[in-house]
């Protein structure tokens, strides 16, 4: 949705601007404050916060004394489905654990309001949920692991001291039994 504003606008740029013929500085600084706006209001109508990768780097690599968990899924993925209840219960139970849940959702923007936000809320998922909207996987994916084909679900686990990565689904005990060697 948000690229089809974006596409709508630039069209409408582009008709408006062939009657007149403004200094190229000026049409590229308008062409930047329509496409703000339109990015603004759009991330502005979605209830988690929306990054590209660089702006998701920094929750990958927190040190501040807590274990971090950051699962990826979608709400198209069943197996990421299944997991999501395991990853809930581990996030209610491990808090005073310093343990905290990211669910980062690889959803396609046109499926955020529609899909994403009434699963979120059906299931009642307590889970810190943030987007990740980053169209250059090939760039991103090998950063989070080198060995990540991009298959989800995925997580990585990781503290100050430890950091690990599997690509594949969990049951609650396998969750339990890998989160233990980064809190004990």
């Amino acid at each position: 949705m948000k690229h089809l504003l974006f596409a709508l606008v630039f069209i409408v740029l582009l008709i408006s601007g062939c009657n007149q013929k403004p200094k190229e500085k000026d049409k590229e600084a308008a062409s930047e404050q329509v496409f703000a706006k339109f990015e603004k209001e759009a991330d502005d109508q979605v209830k988690f916060p929306v990054y590209d990768y660089e702006g998701l780097e920094p929750l990958l690599y927190k040190d501040d004394g807590k274990t971090y968990i950051i699962n990826f899924w979608a709400t198209w993925c069943k197996p990421c489905i299944e997991e999501l209840p395991y990853f809930e219960k581990v996030n209610a139970e491990q808090k005073d654990n310093n343990v905290e849940v990211v669910l980062v959702s690889l959803d396609m923007p046109s499926m955020w309001k529609s899909r994403l936000e009434p699963f979120v809320a059906k299931k009642d998922i307590k889970s810190k949920v943030v987007i990740l909207d980053d169209p250059k996987q090939n760039d991103w994916i090998p950063k989070i692991d080198k060995d990540w084909g991009g298959g989800i679900p995925a997580t990585l686990i990781y503290n100050k001291d430890k950091r690990g990565f599997y690509e594949r689904g969990f049951t609650y005990e396998e969750l339990n039994e890998e989160l233990v060697k980064y809190i004990n």
